[in-house]
């Protein structure tokens, strides 16, 4: 460990501090976090399939935060907290899911305050909905149609300049019926005024796509996103994987395979690798093979898991990147977790705990992110701590009434409000919304 601390720190004096904290996140003691929970709505949430991206946002201007969740037949609803109050309002209905759990909620800020609701309804289209008045849920907020690029899993951010970018993942074969069904690349928009107009990846850069491929032999050309993380640096940590018919021939989500990480440079719209080699404006699969892939992992179907998970985490320590992901037990075990780390001249992966689905990270120094964990049909929350981008350890447990499903931490938060819990629905059919809904938060002493 001295060894390790050595070279960690000697790597300080010459790589980025990019992974910073929350300012609110700066005094915590490391090991010590006690949480406190507060339920905002009971039995109200149904299944979905939100990735750990967007669910909330923090108002500094407003005094104000503000989440969104999906509800009975995956409607999109807000909550505000008055943080001069201490008061959480009722749920407010912003908009229809169709009644698919694809079709969850996205929440960014625009720069003019007003706030932004994303919901790709699956393999249909990219729909936006934003509030009538600048810093306030209230209302009857405003529908936009932004593409007919059957679109699913929208992953907005907004970067310091004001520019908003959507990435979401498109449906080929539903727009063209000579294209497999597992084909199914990354793409985004871009709006610059606020989300009134907006331009597809397509029109920027010429490309069909943003990452993807199409004639892969495995036939694993879907790209399912994990995370989408974007720093204070500008610069956005992607991490993915693949998902396609194996050699069964085209099968959607038949199998999933290997662990991918990327970063997306805003301003010049390209990717990179770890190593910083530039890849231009479009990830093809030679791009990904030869340089982006994290991990190998086995065209298999281990105890009937998709493995990897649809689901990691990624983040950086002093400017190197790591990744969060599980995987199906090939002996039919507990879920197995894994941490990889860029080492600076590849990637190392190790198998850290078993039985966990990684939900969320957030960073709390430059050292040192928080990993929100659940177990299968049990209540409570659990985090952990990883340090160097390598090490793990327990951190405590945050109870919970009922399990959770989802976490995601707010954007810019301030506590009480730092992470959402969306409940478990007792059910995967989203006419039936019993989880509940709740916000964590440090305990102040």
């Amino acid at each position: 460990m001295t060894r390790l601390l050595r070279g960690v720190m000697s790597a300080a004096l010459l790589l980025p501090l990019v992974a910073t904290p929350s300012a609110n996140a700066t005094a915590e003691p490391l090991g010590k976090a006690e949480f406190t929970v507060t339920t905002t709505a009971t039995n109200v949430a149904a299944r979905s399939d939100r990735r750990p991206v967007a669910g909330g946002v923090h108002d500094k201007k407003a005094g104000k935060t503000f989440i969104s969740w999906a509800g009975q037949y995956e409607d999109s609803y807000v909550q505000t907290y008055d943080h001069r109050k201490s008061t959480w309002s009722a749920p407010h209905r912003v908009a229809d899911g169709d009644s698919d759990a694809h079709n969850y909620p996205t929440m960014v800020q625009a720069r003019d305050g007003h706030l932004l609701i994303f919901r790709g309804m699956h393999n249909v289209e990219l729909r936006m909905s934003r509030s009538p008045q600048p810093h306030s849920a209230d209302g009857v907020w405003e529908e936009t149609l932004i593409s007919k690029n059957a679109a699913t899993y929208p992953m907005p951010f907004v970067t310091r300049d004001g520019t908003i970018h959507v990435f979401f993942r498109e449906t080929t074969g539903d727009l063209d019926p000579n294209v497999p069904t597992d084909t199914r690349p990354m793409l985004y928009v871009v709006s610059k005024d606020n989300g009134k107009t907006w331009k597809t990846s397509t029109e920027l850069t010429g490309h069909p796509f943003a990452i993807g491929s199409t004639s892969r032999a495995d036939n694993m050309n879907e790209i399912y996103i994990g995370q989408l993380r974007l720093e204070d640096s500008g610069r956005v940590r992607i991490a993915y994987t693949l998902a396609g018919g194996g050699f069964e021939g085209h099968k959607h989500d038949r199998y999933h395979r290997n662990i991918y990480y990327t970063w997306f440079d805003p301003r010049n719209l390209h990717f990179y690798s770890a190593s910083g080699r530039d890849l231009g404006t479009q990830v093809d699969d030679a791009d990904q093979e030869s340089h982006l892939k994290v991990a190998e992992t086995p065209l298999t179907l281990p105890n009937n898991v998709k493995s990897p998970d649809y689901i990691q985490q990624v983040g950086t320590t002093l400017g190197r990147p790591f990744v969060l992901w599980f995987a199906g037990d090939p002996d039919g075990g507990p879920l197995r977790n894994n941490l990889s780390f860029w080492n600076g001249r590849g990637w190392e992966t190790r198998e850290v705990a078993r039985g966990l689905r990684t939900r969320e990270i957030e960073p709390i120094d430059p050292l040192t992110w928080r990993v929100y964990a659940t177990e299968d049909g049990k209540p409570n929350v659990l985090t952990y701590l990883v340090r160097f981008g390598r090490t793990w350890e327990a951190e405590t447990v945050i109870p919970t009434a009922k399990p959770v499903q989802r976490v995601e931490v707010v954007a810019n938060f301030r506590d009480p409000a730092r992470a959402i819990f969306s409940g478990a629905s007792s059910q995967r059919d989203v006419a039936i919304a019993d989880g509940d809904i709740s916000v964590a938060g440090l305990t102040r002493r």
